[in-house]
């Protein structure tokens, strides 16, 4: 009887502890963007919060700490308590960075903890309608004839509309020259102008100029064709055979987030970015709803990484 009351009271002790244990998450969580309010990344953050927030039961919070292509808000959120209030949201840049800086203000690899590859979106490679080519096996050809004569605008060095020129430069053995902007929307201004050859211009904000005739699409840079331009082909399939790029947006933690938070975290996340009004909102906006568990998004870094770095290094790519 005596061990039996022992073990009834050593039951109730564990039940004790751990009905005050709390379950994640308990108070507001906020999500953290390197990028100013209005752009790409800034607006499937603010589009996953406000539905993840109804899969965790605690309001989600977006703030901007912009600076440095990002890198700003990625070491704050690496130095930040490591439990799961505080997320950081990214874009591909995140893996282009470590190439362009010597030194940055945490290790990309080791200081965060991936939680979950949100989405995905191709670039179109538009050029102006006076330009004598409807193909990228056109554009190829004559590229090739006028070395370095053709220019294509992007945000400025380093950003992804560089390197993604950078990457179709060597995949179609050809010489461009970039033009540097501060924004990929002053570049798209002037594709539109004609003062510049072609840009790689996110897939909103050229594919009503496309429908309008003052863009021609060449093609689409990711592995597979848009569903928002079903018509267009990939620059791969269309003359540039292993060319494949897109911007990319996930989710990461600070390093030491336990591991039971993280995939509280995933899982809310993948069914976040598959309910069916949040693929319908993004598929209009370009990007392609993906949902990943923490360890294929840490693959996916990784290889992300070692591309860009080739890039950033045959290219001889400067951050500004």
């Amino acid at each position: 009887m005596k061990q039996l009351a022992l073990a009834v009271l050593a039951a109730g002790v564990v039940a004790m502890v751990n009905a005050q244990e709390p379950v994640y998450p308990v108070k507001p969580i906020r999500f953290v963007v390197g990028q100013a309010p209005g752009g790409a990344t800034d607006i499937i953050a603010r589009l996953v919060a406000g539905k993840m927030d109804q899969m965790l039961g605690q309001n989600i919070v977006v703030e901007n700490r912009t600076g440095a292509a990002g890198s700003i808000g990625a070491g704050f959120v690496a130095r930040s308590a490591p439990d799961g209030y505080t997320v950081l949201v990214v874009s591909s840049s995140y893996s282009i960075n470590p190439s362009l800086y010597a030194t940055l203000p945490f290790d990309p690899q080791k200081d965060l903890a991936p939680v979950s590859l949100l989405a995905e979106a191709p670039f179109l490679l538009v050029v102006h309608p006076s330009l004598p080519v409807r193909s990228v096996k056109d554009l190829i050809a004559l590229a090739r004839t006028k070395p370095g004569a053709l220019t294509y605008g992007s945000g400025g060095n380093g950003s992804s509309g560089h390197l993604a020129g950078a990457l179709f430069e060597t995949a179609a053995g050809v010489k461009l020259s970039h033009i540097p902007y501060k924004g990929a929307g002053q570049a798209l201004v002037d594709v539109l102008s004609g003062q510049i050859t072609l840009t790689f211009a996110s897939v909103l904000s050229s594919t009503p100029h496309v429908k309008e005739g003052r863009l021609r699409a060449l093609g689409v840079t990711g592995a597979k064709r848009s569903n928002a331009m079903p018509n267009v082909p990939t620059i791969a399939e269309a003359g540039a055979p292993g060319y494949s790029t897109s911007t990319w947006y996930g989710l990461l933690a600070p390093g030491a987030t336990p591991a039971p938070v993280i995939e509280r975290l995933a899982n809310a996340a993948n069914k976040t970015v598959m309910a069916p009004e949040l693929r319908e909102r993004m598929a209009g906006d370009g990007a392609e709803p993906v949902g990943s568990t923490p360890a294929a998004f840490q693959q996916h870094i990784a290889s992300e990484i070692a591309k860009w770095r080739k890039v950033v290094k045959s290219a001889q790519v400067k951050a500004d």
